[in-house]
């Protein structure tokens, strides 16, 4: 009985190391093909701040590796996001075979929406955020300061910023999951929308550089994807609990004579 019992256990230890081995060639293989041009990744991502910094300054590197290893560093970073992809379908085909066909249909919409909306936030914090908060923080200096950045921490600013954009903008996601497994219902939400939109700015204000612009175009789409992720929660509530309130008002009226 012992050895039987512990069969199941050795299948699913053996698929999840073949999973995992599978994300970690995914993410080298991406990192092989991108480490020769890690100077080139580098300039682009560093693009909006040199953009915005006064004529003359450049940035710098206060420790001897950096130039070197900064931009391996960032490489890696990139061929992780770029990966999702492989990474999110592999713990799909992990989980796949414990779901019901329907929980499986429910769940590749959400598994292909997660994956564009982190990438979509990714872009949002690039294209936008980056050039108005660049734009802010490069012209408060003090008189006599010298805005040289340090390419290390520019690195972790600014992939930090990535995180929280991208992160953020899992938040229709996040709701549908939530209205799914019974947590809440889209109605209850409707119900909190003035305390999530201040919610909203003060996680701007938490995650983003200390000026009105960016903490706004952050708080801003996160309200938006709220309302979106209330939108599409309807769909994913049991049809159980959609009757709820429609079985309740029916047994609070009294039977007619």
């Amino acid at each position: 009985m012992a050895v039987e019992d512990t069969q199941p256990l050795i299948s699913h230890l053996i698929e999840l190391r073949k999973r995992l081995l599978n994300c970690i060639v995914a993410v080298l293989a991406i990192f092989l093909a991108l480490v020769y041009f890690a100077n080139d990744i580098y300039q682009i991502v560093s693009e909006p701040l040199i953009s915005k910094m006064p004529l003359g300054s450049t940035m710098i590197a206060t420790d001897v590796a950096s130039p070197f290893f900064t931009p391996i560093k960032l490489t890696m970073m990139v061929s992780v996001i770029l990966s999702a992809p492989v990474l999110l379908y592999q713990v799909w085909a992990f989980i796949a075979p414990a779901l019901y066909r329907h929980e499986r249909r429910l769940v590749i919409p959400l598994l292909i929406s997660s994956t564009l909306l982190f990438y979509l936030g990714m872009a949002f914090a690039y294209f936008v955020v980056f050039p108005l908060a660049f734009g802010f923080l490069t012209h408060t200096a003090p008189i006599g300061v010298v805005v040289s950045t340090d390419i290390a921490s520019y690195l972790d600013f600014v992939m930090a910023l990535f995180m929280a954009f991208g992160v953020s903008f899992e938040v229709p996601v996040a709701i549908v999951l939530l209205c799914w497994v019974g947590v809440t219902t889209p109605a209850d939400l409707k119900a909190k929308r003035p305390y999530v939109l201040v919610g909203a700015f003060v996680v701007g204000m938490l995650l983003t550089p200390p000026d009105v612009f960016s903490q706004t175009l952050l708080a801003i789409p996160m309200y938006c994807l709220f309302e979106v992720g209330v939108f599409f929660a309807r769909f994913y509530v049991g049809k159980g609990r959609r009757d709820e309130p429609e079985e309740a008002e029916q047994q609070a009226t009294p039977p007619q004579e």
